[in-house]
């Protein structure tokens, strides 16, 4: 607070000026003057001042960006100005209308709230998130927000514009009944038959099938791309399976994959049991019945000597 200035010639100086209305003075214009005496003269500056009713409670509420776009199954987040424009503190409620199965949540500095108080003439700036299920249709859809605070109301409304999300294919892999096994001869081409199956929403397009096998192994596919499965159908493949010339006899592993042009890949193992050639055993037992016959004329011929 000060009583005086000193002011330089061809200068000036700012002086700020308060005016402090009491609480029982009634509701009237009032005028008033300030007046600067100096060495050379005095100033006079007419002011007025009219006191009127208290500001009553109001509030304001704006969304930033009240409309968005974006697909099912996300979280759209908006951005909105709560001001309380009245002379008193308020308890600020907030509550959301929206449609069912949306979930909406409101965010404060960062913290999730639902209530919080605000002083006369101060704003917040409050993050507003909706989460969409995932079976949302494609559409337009409001969101409903109301500030309340005590008598004072205040109301805006979101909106969600979904767009529609392209289906997709999903591939299975197995073989007839489920069956996930085979045989194979060592050295020998065996056929696997395999059932490609699509359960997604949108048709699987230009499918290449492959596969990972054992060292020394070779499998083809009959056929190696399918052009087209349709949603809720399925393609059966046959792959030609032959183990490595020096494979021994037990149990090994191929994966299969199946790989669209659009979506994601799925792949299946498949155990395939190796089994050594029959014309092995086939020439074992001739060998030992040669072995037998030559035995059998031995004894037959020297023992009697």
């Amino acid at each position: 607070m000060i009583g005086a200035a000193h002011v330089e010639p061809e200068n000036e100086r700012s002086v700020d000026l308060r005016v402090e209305v009491p609480k029982d003075v009634a509701v009237d214009a009032y005028d008033f003057a300030v007046v600067a005496r100096g060495e050379d003269g005095t100033i006079r500056m007419p002011i007025g001042v009219t006191v009127e009713e208290k500001v009553p409670a109001r509030l304001a509420l704006e969304a930033e960006l009240p409309t968005l776009k974006g697909k099912a199954g996300t979280t759209f987040r908006y951005d909105a100005t709560l001001k309380n424009e009245g002379d008193d503190e308020l308890s600020i409620n907030l509550i959301a209308d929206a449609p069912l199965g949306f979930l909406v949540g409101f965010k404060l500095t960062g913290k999730e709230v639902t209530s919080f108080p605000i002083a006369p003439g101060e704003s917040k700036r409050l993050n507003i998130e909706v989460e969409l299920p995932e079976e949302t249709a494609g559409g337009t859809y409001e969101i409903g927000l109301l500030a309340e605070g005590g008598s004072a109301r205040a109301t805006t409304t979101l909106i969600a514009d979904v767009t529609e999300v392209p289906g997709k294919p999903e591939l299975t892999i197995t073989g007839p009944g489920g069956r996930l096994s085979g045989e194979a001869y060592v050295g020998r081409q065996a056929p696997l038959e395999i059932v490609v199956m699509n359960t997604g929403d949108a048709a699987a397009t230009d499918v290449k099938i492959s596969a990972s096998q054992p060292t020394g192994w070779t499998v083809e596919f009959d056929p190696e791309e399918i052009a087209e499965i349709p949603t809720d159908s399925q393609v059966e493949v046959t792959a030609k399976v032959k183990p490595a010339d020096k494979a021994v006899a037990g149990d090994y592993e191929i994966t299969v994959r199946a790989q669209p042009e659009e979506g994601s890949s799925e792949s299946t193992s498949f155990r395939i049991t190796v089994r050594t050639s029959t014309l092995w055993g086939i020439a074992g037992v001739a060998i030992i019945a040669v072995a037998v016959v030559i035995v059998g004329l031995a004894v037959s011929r020297f023992g009697r000597r």
